[in-house]
């Protein structure tokens, strides 16, 4: 290989090196939550809010927040039957406040299944009479009790590990299909794939001087010969 073309293969080489650690660095970033955050979609709720007639298919995003309210007797199913908003999503350790309105008769806020809601016999009352600090991520529905029947019901989202309507689903607590660096053969930290590119990059450059130095002369002397 003479000196023109080794200068072209090893430039491509450095290239691709540079390139490859530019690539790795976002697929990292990406795999850690970056800027490119989660792709899992909107939450799936099932059926559970089919029936509830002031679900538009909306989750309110109250993230960021350290507490949030859900009001109790909202214009819903006919009548003062319905949690405002029937759906809403807040971070984990975040506490919801559930605050009576009044309106609807006696209500109460109990979750579905074995989650943690459970605010006691129904009340008509008015002001926050329940809430709850969420210290697992997933999606918790919950109801009132005499108003089942008329589809009272309600889902609070939380954090962002939970299952979505377009994704995989994390079991009973659901779960968002995140992407995992070593199952992707990315390195947890994404530092390391721009160290090694750049040792890539340093080794071709002192292969590159010391060929085109003590090859040339060794070509040199050939011709000599």
């Amino acid at each position: 290989m003479n000196r023109r073309e080794f200068v072209r293969t090893a430039g491509g080489v450095a290239g691709a090196s540079a390139a490859a650690s530019a690539t790795g660095a976002a697929v990292a970033q990406e795999a850690e939550g970056g800027d490119g955050g989660s792709s899992g979609g909107p939450p799936d709720y099932g059926d559970w809010l089919s029936s509830v007639s002031n679900f538009d298919g909306e989750t309110v995003d109250a993230t960021g927040q350290d507490s949030a309210t859900v009001e109790v007797g909202t214009q819903a199913n006919g009548g003062a039957f319905g949690f405002g908003p029937p759906a809403i999503h807040v971070d984990n350790g975040a506490t919801v406040q559930f605050e009576w309105t009044g309106e609807g008769g006696r209500h109460n806020v109990v979750s579905d299944g074995d989650g943690p809601l459970d605010s006691g016999d129904a009340v008509e009352t008015t002001g926050v009479e329940y809430e709850h600090t969420f210290e697992e991520d997933g999606i918790y529905p919950y109801y009132c009790v005499p108003h089942e029947s008329l589809n009272m019901k309600g889902a609070i989202v939380v954090g962002t590990d939970y299952a979505t309507a377009g994704g995989g689903s994390g079991g009973e607590g659901g779960g968002v299909e995140t992407l995992d660096p070593e199952e992707a053969g990315v390195p947890i930290q994404p530092h390391w794939v721009g160290i090694g590119a750049g040792l890539a990059m340093v080794v071709s450059t002192i292969f590159t001087f010391y060929l085109l130095k003590y090859g040339e002369s060794a070509n040199t002397k050939g011709g000599n010969n």
